[in-house]
């Protein structure tokens, strides 16, 4: 028998009473199970269900399919009730979208990766709801996206360069300010933006995000962040 802990991204319903999981976890990065019963009447832990909760898995040596580990066990490792604020789940909602997408071919442990979405969410507890900019932002890093920086005034999406001249509209003198912003603070949780700031440095996440990551797809959720925010 084997244990994972990992941070549940996405799961679907399979029949009456079973479920998939698709988890990013500590041990294994991206893996997938099939749990059975989950759905039952009498089973209480289908409450463990929501994007981003940190769960506690335990594995037969078996597997459902060549894709799906057989769970035998789940429990909840998080107590955190972060699900009653309306901005908070909506944050939630649209990293696990995000994280689901970019992660699902990761095949080996990253610790880093790991430790800054408990880091996100430690924030999000904390009613940061910016924490979703710095959570992409730290993940652009990890991933060797990060632009390179300079004394040039604009950030260049495609190449990740900083030039001296416009090349995108989102990225104009302001908003490419705010990336070196966030690139250079120690903390950048603590960075303050406007709600006009927020959005505009949200799109343009997600136009580097396109450029640099392969099949890219905006988050469907982005829509409810828009609403919200």
């Amino acid at each position: 028998m084997n244990s994972y802990k990992g941070f549940l991204l996405s799961y679907i319903r399979y029949g009456d009473n079973d479920a998939i999981l698709h988890c990013y976890t500590e041990e294994s990065a991206y893996l997938s199970f099939y749990i059975r019963g989950i759905y039952s009447v009498k089973n209480k832990k289908k409450a463990y269900l929501f994007p981003l909760n940190e769960l506690q898995l335990s594995t037969n040596k078996g597997k459902f399919n060549t894709e799906l580990l057989m769970a035998s066990n789940i429990e909840s490792v998080s107590k955190k009730d972060l699900y009653q604020d309306i901005k908070a789940n909506a944050v939630i909602f649209f990293v696990a979208d995000l994280l689901n997408q970019i992660l699902r071919h990761e095949n080996e442990a990253h610790p880093k990766l790991y430790a800054v979405i408990a880091e996100f969410l430690q924030e999000v507890e904390l009613s940061n709801m910016q924490a979703h900019l710095v959570l992409m932002l730290k993940i652009i890093k990890i991933q060797g996206w990060a632009p390179l920086e300079s004394e040039a005034t604009y950030l260049n999406p495609e190449t990740g360069n900083f030039g001296n001249s416009e090349v995108h509209y989102l990225f104009d003198k302001e908003n490419s300010m705010i990336w070196k912003a966030y690139l250079n603070k120690e903390n950048p949780y603590d960075l303050i933006l406007t709600r006009e700031q927020r959005q505009k440095f949200l799109d343009s996440l997600l136009v580097y995000y396109h450029f640099h990551f392969v099949d890219f797809k905006t988050p469907k959720s982005l829509e409810i962040i828009q609403d919200i925010f």
